[in-house]
């Protein structure tokens, strides 16, 4: 609970899978390219939030913005799975639950 695990999502970009308390996964997944200069963002379980290693932008573990030199927090897509157990991901085109304005990656 509570992982982290990178899978190829849309436009090829690594996207982070997120297992919940009870296991499950979340229903959105994030990628993991920092909106500072692009640098792909690793999980650090033991401060619980993504760190970029190249200017020290920080992301909550929805992927908001913690700590810049980020603008924008990281962008979201829809996670589903398939009666095969294959994970779909597919654009998050709503509102961002995060900072409640227009997704700024359409």
């Amino acid at each position: 609970a509570g992982d982290h695990s990178l899978a190829q999502g849309l436009k090829g970009d690594a996207t982070y899978l997120i297992v919940k308390e009870d296991g499950t996964l979340e229903d959105f997944g994030l990628n993991a390219v920092c909106t500072h200069l692009g640098c792909v963002v690793p999980w650090s379980a033991p401060n619980n939030k993504f760190m970029c290693p190249c200017h020290g932008s920080q992301y909550s573990a929805t992927g908001a913005v913690v700590r810049g030199p980020a603008p924008l927090p990281l962008a979201l897509a829809h996670r589903t799975t398939d009666e095969a157990g294959t994970i779909i991901f597919s654009p998050w085109t709503e509102t961002d639950f995060r900072t409640e304005g227009k997704p700024w990656w359409m």
